[in-house]
């Protein structure tokens, strides 16, 4: 849970960037968004979470 809410945190701040620079335009940033949204609710989510949480724990076990 706590990995979900960074990395939702974390793309919220480079879309906000992307589009405060300009090199994000706003109706591809809503059609991002969108397909998100609507991709949380299917089959993939499940994957994609794991994926994400796995790379989390690698990040975390490297040592600078």
């Amino acid at each position: 849970m706590a990995v979900s809410i960074s990395a939702v945190v974390l793309l919220a701040l480079v879309v906000i960037v992307l589009l405060r620079r300009g090199t994000l335009r706003l109706l591809p940033a809503l059609a991002a968004i969108g397909f998100g949204f609507f991709l949380a609710s299917t089959g993939a989510a499940d994957p994609i979470h794991h994926a994400a949480g796995g790379l989390a724990g690698l990040l975390a076990r490297i040592d600078f």
